[in-house]
């Protein structure tokens, strides 16, 4: 049997690899496949070709002067070449841009790039390469190989290109690639199944009455994993039921900044300014809890209990009137609701 930890690492591991072995959807030439030889004209005037670099690896980005993302990457680019001025890495730029030249070269020179910037005006390498997206970036091995073809620019651009360099050279393994490229994920995975362990652990102790158990299980859930909202809700009702109005009202302040629509968390944030005496600002946001409730039945309650106790009885009572219908009509409350009561 597959334990969970080790599940989740093969299935990091496979979908990377399902990414790197698609990358080749940025371009029509699969990963491994030759990179089309071409010819073209330099900025300068120059006359270069591909064939030109036989031996070297090749970073080739296809641009666009005048697109953002283009640009983030031409600069990510020149922040990682100094690493690789001994390696025999050489970069090169395409724009496909016709008319506009002498602005181009401006804007290189602006972006402080220096390595040689060729023009596809017919799109021959546009059409060959079958370019989908600017940018889009090739890396090229030493025997002319298709490495990798990142489309775009994402965030995790110069982390990609720059442990795709490493391994193309020979510096690191296909793990080694794997982990550089795809450890925050894994990570995040990791954290949000023990997250979820923790919370399900102290819904338990919770259904047992065990409230001092379960607040510990939910303060490791929330540490691991601070933006899942039912971990802050039942923390917060738990907090109410021993009677801590302040590290209720800040739980559940939290649950509204990750979910201002959760009525569970402005219930929970009412009920504990009752318990604080502010009658006015709880019946606020319990009258606001209430709209589009499909729960709403706690939500009546504790809004009676303030009107109740600001010295409002009959509004009081027609609101526990409601309530008591509301519990007969549908016989059930939200679970994060009805673990707590």
């Amino acid at each position: 049997m597959i334990k969970p930890r080790s599940f989740l690492t093969i299935c990091c591991i496979f979908f990377t690899v399902i990414i790197l072995n698609t990358a080749a959807s940025a371009v029509s030439i699969p990963a491994g496949e030759p990179a089309p030889d071409f010819t073209l004209h330099s900025l300068v005037g120059s006359k270069i070709s591909l064939h030109d670099y036989k031996g070297s690896i090749v970073v080739l980005i296809y641009f666009r002067s005048d697109h953002k993302r283009s640009i983030f990457a031409l600069e990510e680019i020149n922040t990682i070449r100094d690493k690789y001025d001994d390696k025999d890495v050489q970069f090169l730029g395409i724009s496909a841009e016709s008319e506009n030249s002498d602005e181009i070269l401006k804007r290189m020179k602006e972006l402080n790039i220096d390595f040689p910037v060729l023009l596809d005006i017919a799109r021959d390498v546009y059409g060959s390469y079958g370019i989908r997206v600017y940018p889009t970036t090739l890396i090229i091995d030493r025997e002319g190989h298709v490495a990798d073809a990142m489309p775009g620019h994402a965030l995790s651009y110069k982390i990609r290109l720059d442990a795709t360099l490493q391994h193309v050279l020979g510096k690191i393994n296909k793990e080694q690639l794997l982990e550089l490229i795809s450890p925050k994920k894994k990570a995040r995975d990791v954290k949000a199944l023990y997250a979820e362990r923790k919370y399900n652990l102290a819904l338990k102790f919770t259904e047992a009455g065990l409230s001092d158990q379960a607040i510990v299980f939910l303060r490791q859930a929330i540490e691991a994993k601070p933006d899942i909202v039912k971990s802050h809700i039942l923390l917060g009702y738990l907090y109410l039921d021993d009677r801590e109005p302040e590290k209720a009202i800040e739980q559940f302040e939290k649950a509204l900044n990750i979910q201002p629509s959760s009525k569970d968390a402005e219930t929970g944030l009412g009920s504990a300014l009752i318990e604080k005496g502010d009658y006015d600002s709880a019946i606020e946001i319990l009258t606001r809890a209430l709209f589009l409730n499909p729960y709403p039945e706690k939500t009546l309650y504790a809004l009676g209990r303030a009107h109740e106790l600001k010295g409002a009885p009959g509004t009081a009572s027609e609101l526990y009137k409601k309530t008591l219908e509301q519990v007969f009509d549908h016989h059930l409350l939200p679970a994060s609701i009805a673990h707590c009561e």
